[in-house]
């Protein structure tokens, strides 16, 4: 499914996205663009850059939604197999750059996995 219009509300999540490599919550960025769109309004435009191959969303340790910005993923598939990382102290959560392997099991068809490590930051570490 293609964005049909680039409506303000789009371009404002799209550049959250463009202009960081951060992993950011639901929660967060309903927070952080209250002024400017209701929480209906940011959930449906997440759901529509996810399946634009734009963002690829993951669950934290907590169960929240993270989004992050995709890399070569398309509306057809997602590319991003990657493990994320998030620190049991601050929250922060990071994507980290090592590519994984899904393994294939017998008689089952995979279609996307999550791999979410969890200990301490380097900044939570000092």
């Amino acid at each position: 499914m293609k964005i049909v219009r680039k409506t303000k509300s789009v371009e404002i999540l799209n550049d959250v996205f463009k202009s960081s490599s951060n992993a950011f919550s639901v929660v967060d960025l309903i927070d952080r663009f209250k002024e400017d769109m209701n929480k209906t309004t940011i959930y449906r435009i997440l759901d529509k850059l996810e399946q634009d191959g734009v963002v690829h969303s993951f669950l934290g340790i907590d169960g929240l939604k993270w989004y992050a910005k995709c890399h070569d993923c398309s509306s057809h598939s997602h590319f991003d197999t990657h493990p994320h990382f998030q620190c049991q102290k601050c929250g922060k959560l990071d994507c980290l750059s090592t590519n994984i392997t899904i393994p294939s099991i017998p008689n089952r068809e995979i279609d996307f996995a999550q791999v979410l490590l969890v200990g301490k930051c380097d900044k939570c570490i000092a």
